[in-house]
This record gives structure tokens, C-alpha cells and sequence, in this order.
């Protein structure tokens, strides 16, 4: 137990809490950036089973990465002896956790609208999700120095797989693919309203008192998502959900439309570069 309690204590290491663009959020910013262009130069033009690959590789470390912050947020040290009182809010299905059921599908499926489907997802709503925490990381930064890296890595690689899938499938990049992605947007929220809803019973039954709230849309707790917030307490629920499920379908076509016009500027200076190559032989 003594081994199993100093693991614990490594894991759980403390510093101050990164503050909104301070030096670690900064430092985070630029490696993502960088990160994400140079994956999105090498794999522009390789094979899907390359990106199917490169897709596991990173989702394998994201599973891990979610497993330590599930421990984590599981266990307590209590003087000498740990004791397991879950955190049911960390319940690892909010829209930022939805890569981790997308990504292997993208990997492993057959079916090429199922795939296409995902990725879209992947480049429009998840791409905007990460994009909002790196711009307004505000409470995903804790004490623990463990999750502050879990988190940025999680949310960054959303950024990052936005922009590596719309440098690959470029030209893929219109309306009809966007709407397979809000098919999927679809789904995971009806997954998650059924979650709420059959959790929160069960909650009711054997008496636990606990936030379960998937993708911030349960009608037994407040949204704490910012705006979203201020509308929920202003609006019944029903009118919330429509501005919700909109609100998200607009954030995420706009993201879609930004790595669009980066994809064809991008497409734009790789054929000038060509084409100036040529003539100069």
C-alpha cells in the first residue's frame, strides 16, 4: 500500500494554477500550432492507412491520458489510505471526450460514409471544442500538474486533428461533408441526453447525490458552459436544447468554414511553389 500511495503522490504533484494566457497556456498555444502544422505538411498527401495510423498512435495516448485523469479524479488521500469516491462529473462523455469514441471508428471502419462522417465531426464540432478551451482555458487549469498536461494535450490534439484532417481531405471540404459531421453531433447528443436522464434515475434510486451532467444538457443540472449558462437560466429547457444544439451546429460550421479557407490558401501556395519550381528548370 506504502507503493501504491507513493505513486499516487507522484501522480498528484502540485504547482500554481496556469492563469489564462499565462506563460504555461502561451507555451501550450505555440507548440500546438507548430505541432499541427508540421503533422498536417507530412501527412497532406498520404495514404489513408497512413492517417488511420498516425490516428491510433494519438488516440492511444489521449485513452491513456484519460484513464490517469479518471484515477485521479477517483481517488482521495485520506491520511495514510486511499479511498475511491469517483467524481461523477468526469464521467468521460462531454463533447471534448467524444475523440475518443470517434477517432477508432476513423481507424478501423469499413464503411467510407461512416468515416467521412467522423472526420467531418472531427474537423468542424471537435475542432471548435478545442479551439474554445485554448482560447478560454479558464477551469480546465487545476493544481495538479498532471492534469493541466492531460488537459492541454486532450484539447490541443482536437485542434491538432482538425487541421491535419482538413489537410488531407481537402478536397472534401463543402456542405454535404460538413452535415455528415452534424449527423454524428446528432448522435453523441442523443447518447448523452439518454445518459443523463437513466444515470440521474439511478442516482435517485440508490441515493447519491452527484452532478451528471453529459455535454452540459441534462434538465436535472445547470449548464455551467459560458453563455450557455446565462440562457439556460433564462429560458425553459426545451427552448435552451434548440439554442443549444444550434448554437453548436453554427460554432462548428464557422470552425469547418476557418480550416476551409486555411486548407485552399494553404492548397493556394503549394501550387505556386510548384509551379514556380517548374520554371525555373
Amino acid at each position: 500500500m506504502n507503493s501504491i500511495i507513493k505513486i499516487y503522490k507522484y501522480l498528484t504533484q502540485t504547482m500554481d494554477a496556469p492563469t489564462n494566457f499565462g506563460a504555461y497556456h502561451i507555451a501550450c498555444i505555440v507548440a500546438v500550432i507548430l505541432l499541427s502544422l508540421i503533422c498536417a505538411a507530412l501527412l497532406r498527401n498520404k495514404s489513408d492507412r497512413a492517417i488511420n495510423k498516425f490516428t491510433v498512435s494519438l488516440w492511444a495516448l489521449l485513452v491513456v491520458l484519460e484513464v490517469y485523469k479518471q484515477l485521479i479524479y477517483g481517488f482521495d488521500l485520506v491520511g495514510a489510505s486511499l479511498n475511491w469516491d469517483y467524481a461523477w462529473y468526469a464521467f468521460p462523455f462531454q463533447f471534448c471526450s467524444s475523440p475518443l469514441y470517434i477517432l477508432p471508428i476513423i481507424a478501423f471502419t469499413k464503411k467510407e460514409k461512416v468515416r467521412d462522417a467522423c472526420i467531418a465531426y472531427m474537423m468542424s464540432f471537435s475542432f471548435f471544442a478545442g479551439l474554445a478551451v485554448f482560447c478560454y482555458p479558464n477551469d480546465v487549469f487545476t493544481s495538479t500538474i498532471g492534469i493541466n498536461l492531460q488537459t492541454m494535450i486532450h484539447h490541443g490534439s482536437q485542434i491538432l486533428f482538425g487541421i491535419v484532417f482538413a489537410a488531407r481531405y481537402r478536397e472534401k471540404m463543402n456542405m454535404k461533408f460538413f452535415l455528415r459531421g452534424v449527423s454524428v453531433f446528432v448522435v453523441m447528443s442523443a447518447v448523452a441526453m439518454i445518459l443523463n436522464h437513466y444515470v440521474y434515475q439511478i442516482f435517485l434510486t440508490v441515493g447519491i447525490d452527484e452532478t451528471f451532467n453529459m455535454f452540459y444538457i441534462s434538465p436535472y443540472f445547470d449548464c455551467t458552459l459560458p453563455v450557455l449558462s446565462v440562457v439556460y437560466d433564462k429560458v425553459s429547457y426545451p427552448v435552451f436544447l434548440v439554442i443549444y444544439l444550434l448554437g453548436f451546429v453554427v460554432a462548428a460550421r464557422i470552425a469547418f468554414c476557418i480550416l476551409g479557407k486555411i486548407t485552399s490558401v494553404e492548397e493556394k501556395s503549394s501550387y505556386e511553389i510548384e509551379k514556380n519550381a517548374m520554371y525555373a528548370k
